[in-house]
């Protein structure tokens, strides 16, 4: 994971730099949970990852993208799920008929 800068802006806020924070970003969208990256990152708790994530995403690029395929993926699925159970419901609608 690329460094943070390591300089401190006005106020002594850490600043980081657009690498890390895409970084820490895509971790959060390979399923890592925002908690732990936070941890790793010495932050106390997740809100800043938050943020960075919308920003990624209100940006477009390869962070949205991965994001609306996971999604679309997602989607597929349940449609075949919602299939494959009304088939069993029938199924069964039709086996308890026979006894």
């Amino acid at each position: 994971m690329a460094k943070q800068t390591g300089q401190t802006g006005s106020g002594g806020r850490r600043m980081f730099t657009a690498e890390f924070k895409k970084e820490a970003v895509q971790m959060t969208l390979d399923g890592h949970s925002t908690a732990s990256i936070a941890k790793n990152l010495g932050k106390k708790n997740a809100n800043v990852l938050y943020r960075w994530k919308a920003e990624a995403l209100s940006l477009g690029g390869p962070a949205a993208q991965v994001l609306d395929s996971q999604v679309s993926e997602l989607r597929d699925e349940l449609v075949r799920t919602r299939r494959e159970r009304d088939i069993l419901k029938k199924a069964l609608a039709i086996f308890s008929q026979q006894e």
